[in-house]
């Protein structure tokens, strides 16, 4: 089987010749101690390829618009923050932190009370025609060298806090709903719009997620999400489907989102990820969902990958492929980015034993 293949065989709920597996970060970038690690050991070699990783990603391309658009929404600290190089095309300023690759989201708007000035920021340029050249092309060539293809869409609950600043959204959507939906809607119509355009290209997984869950449950009523958040990645689904149905949509949110699961399979979701098994046990997920939903990630990065013996992660690998991926239906992977902690005995374990364990 070519990684194509097996990854569109698993996430079809069918047996392959072995489990379909990756870093985690390979569909969105690694922390520096990790990728300077990798450098060190892959001897030249992209890690995708030193790995044989079967899925690889493509986004769009970069905007054009000038950072300078966001000086008078940056305040005092407009001109530092656009001479850090750190303000994205959204407007926020990711200042980096002193303790590895953690930053610090600035949100623009955050304290702002005038509902008419919010809506006069300027968004991104998303769904200009020129984001979008080559993209096709690249997808499939990626196709060609026989790997499947994720791409990232973008999040709606979580971009919108980005920008507005989490306690001053969570309270819009409390108190001042009209200001929340405005939000999710802008988000949400730019999520949807690169959806469809990365499924026309010939996407594999259409990556989308919220993070809107910890450790210990939700991090709003089910009613809430159900009310914001709920019919945007419906909609967003939708769009998938209708440009190309055979494209898979992906749904990442850390922490233990199970009282969720059921309303992402009747938004459509295909695919859940991480499972984060330190909150969520993924052969009962498995066994209870498995017939409706695929899974991406099982792995631990809180205790197995940073922190145990290189048997030890054979062993939790093993045993993700005989719960979770028997029949099909899993894509295995780190729940999560590796933290720095992370040894290369234990990277190279966890490859060894994806590729060595049966899928029966």
């Amino acid at each position: 089987m070519t990684s194509r293949e097996r990854v569109l065989t698993a996430l079809a709920g069918k047996p392959t010749d072995r489990v379909p597996r990756l870093l985690y970060e390979e569909a969105i970038g690694y922390t520096p101690p990790i990728e300077r690690l990798l450098r060190e050991r892959c001897g030249g070699q992209a890690p995708r390829d030193y790995f044989d990783m079967d899925i690889t990603s493509v986004t769009f391309n970069p905007t054009e618009l000038p950072r300078e658009r966001f000086t008078e929404w940056l305040g005092p600290s407009g001109a530092e923050a656009l001479a850090s190089g750190q303000v994205d095309e959204w407007g926020v300023w990711w200042k980096t932190g002193d303790f590895h690759h953690f930053a610090h989201a600035d949100s623009p708007l955050r304290g702002m009370e005038d509902a008419a000035r919010l809506m006069e920021y300027p968004w991104p340029d998303l769904e200009a025609p020129y984001r979008w050249q080559g993209v096709a092309e690249r997808v499939a060539a990626l196709h060609e060298r026989g790997l499947a293809v994720a791409a990232y869409a973008g999040s709606v609950f979580e971009q919108s806090w980005y920008i507005r600043g989490m306690e001053d959204l969570m309270m819009d959507m409390l108190a001042e709903p009209a200001i929340a939906h405005w939000f999710f809607d802008r988000t949400a119509a730019l999520q949807q719009f690169a959806a469809s355009q990365f499924a026309r290209a010939g996407v594999d997984i259409i990556i989308t997620g919220d993070d809107i869950a910890g450790q210990t449950g939700m991090l709003m009523n089910l009613d809430v999400w159900r009310e914001f958040l709920k019919p945007r990645l419906a909609a967003t689904v939708r769009a998938v489907k209708q440009a190309r149905p055979e494209s898979f949509v992906f749904y990442h949110s850390d922490g233990n989102v199970e009282a969720a699961v059921a309303d992402l399979i009747e938004a459509g979701i295909d695919i859940l990820n991480p499972v984060q098994p330190e909150c969520m046990d993924p052969a009962a997920v498995k066994l209870k969902y498995g017939e409706r939903l695929a899974f991406w990630g099982t792995v631990s990065v809180q205790q197995t990958m940073p922190f145990g013996t290189p048997e030890e992660v054979r062993a939790e690998v093993r045993a993700r492929i005989r719960s979770v991926g028997k029949s099909g239906g899993l894509i295995l992977a780190p729940a999560h980015v590796l933290g720095p902690e992370t040894p290369w005995e234990n990277i190279v374990a966890f490859f060894e034993a994806a590729d060595s364990t049966p899928m029966h």
